[in-house]
């Protein structure tokens, strides 16, 4: 398989184009988790308000605090 054969794939067929925009899609995702993850480390120290929401909390260590 030479790269005219990959060129020809990717760009030139419809599963080929499929592969580029779902590889597009994985490194998007990824790329987020990594620089969400970075910025909870860097704004540890910031208190939660009443609107704040987080991709990686466990709703049930606020069910335990409601409950107390």
């Amino acid at each position: 398989m030479d790269i005219m054969e990959i060129y020809n794939f990717l760009f030139n067929t419809m599963p080929g184009i499929g592969c580029l925009i779902g590889a597009g899609f994985v490194v998007s995702f990824i790329a987020a988790i990594i620089l969400e993850r970075k910025t909870r480390k860097t704004f540890v120290h910031r208190e939660k308000g009443p609107d704040d929401w987080s991709l990686f909390d466990d709703d049930d260590e606020d069910e335990e605090e409601a409950g107390k």
